[in-house]
């Protein structure tokens, strides 16, 4: 009984004596206080089970992006001299399909110069592999010929406004047919190089080439070739070759070289830059079973970056006709382009044609180019 209570006197006084001591003194308990509630605090957090949060399934929408094209121009032979309205509107839709394959596809609406109204066409739309062996590349859809410099480029990505005189004349807005292509990344330790080789069905409307109602296919192959000269500068050589029918309903061949030097310094590069680049091509098409003409053309230009946000390109080209040696056409252009951000610029250009057969033309054109949404980068 005596420990029992003796027990029962000491706990008391562990209890109630350091209870009363403690409230002497304002410091102490207001920090340990303080100090618990934050243990206890932490304590049942941990000892809270935690929601397991579910992961978002991935997106299933591909990147879309919108790119508009306003145009007003005067041109001096033209009926109606001036001209204004939205040149062209494109729609992107591109998206990884899965670890194999991606899918990008281009939808145009452009106006009719006669009608006034209108219309959407599929510009591009073509599946391209990701992951064959042997540094090969398997595209397949519709799409821009691997044809030269300026063919695979949109328009709108185009440091001038204007197509080259003497591209026009032999492939209008550019060789844009549906088909396969595959390309080879040549295993070369000196220099990049790419082999592209494209069977397509043959464009529709064509200066040079027409959609053959028999077996005859349009066959395309271009050797590429890149190299670095300095950590500023670079130098491309492209070798195209490229047959198929043509308005006879007999056959085209055209080669090609085209030449690109690219300056960019790394220390000035937002500001400064410069490039020269020059396409030519022979063609030899056969007119009857026992003629054929042999034409030439040729166009070359220089961009160069004044400051940050303005550049200016000067551009010369020359050319026959496809089916006429004896036609002659040149043309002289300068453009001033003014790039806000890369999704804004505003262009101007004046443009003199001067050919032997017909009236020449003078026109003065401006471009503003738009984007909202997503668009991936063009190619270097």
């Amino acid at each position: 009984m005596y420990y029992s209570i003796s027990t029962t006197l000491i706990a008391a006084f562990f209890i109630i004596i350091p209870e009363r001591l403690l409230s002497q003194n304002d410091t102490i308990p207001k920090t340990d206080s303080v100090l618990l509630k934050q243990i206890e605090k932490q304590l049942n957090k941990e000892s809270t089970p935690q929601v397991a949060q579910t992961r978002t399934a991935p997106s299933v929408l591909p990147d879309i992006g919108v790119i508009g094209d306003f145009q007003t121009s005067y041109r001096n032979n033209a009926k109606r001299n001036f001209n204004a309205g939205i040149h062209e509107a494109e729609i992107s839709f591109q998206s990884v399909v899965d670890p194999y394959a991606r899918a990008d596809f281009f939808l145009t609406i452009g106006k009719d110069p006669v009608t006034g109204k209108f219309s959407a066409d599929l510009e591009e739309g073509y599946l391209t592999t990701l992951s064959l062996p042997a540094h090969l590349q398997l595209k397949a859809g519709k799409f821009k010929s691997a044809f030269g410099r300026i063919n695979p480029v949109h328009p709108h990505a185009l440091p001038f406004i204007s197509i080259p005189n003497a591209y026009e004349n032999y492939f209008s807005e550019g060789i844009n047919d549906e088909g396969i292509s595959l390309s080879w990344l040549v295993p070369n330790s000196a220099f990049y190089q790419e082999l592209t080789v494209q069977v397509t069905d043959g464009p529709i409307d064509n200066p040079s080439f027409s959609r053959s109602a028999g077996n005859r296919y349009l066959g395309l192959a271009h050797l590429k070739n890149f190299f670095d000269l300095s950590p500023n500068s670079t130098l491309e050589l492209g070798l195209s070759g490229i047959t198929g029918a043509n308005y006879f309903d007999l056959r085209t061949n055209i080669a090609a070289v085209d030449l690109t030097y690219k300056w960019k310094p790394v220390r000035y590069n937002t500001y400064k830059s410069f490039t020269w680049q020059s396409e030519a091509w022979f063609s030899n098409a056969d007119t009857s079973k026992s003629k054929a003409v042999n034409t030439f053309g040729m166009y070359s230009f220089i961009n160069y970056q004044l400051s940050k946000r303005l550049f200016f390109t000067g551009m010369f080209s020359w050319s026959n006709k496809p089916y006429s040696v004896s036609a002659v056409e040149k043309s002289y252009s300068l453009t001033f382009g003014w790039y806000a951000t890369e999704f804004q610029k505003i262009e101007i250009e004046g443009m003199n044609i001067t050919r032997n057969i017909e009236k020449g033309l003078n026109q003065i054109v401006l471009r503003w180019i738009f984007v909202i949404g997503s668009h991936g980068a063009h190619q270097y």
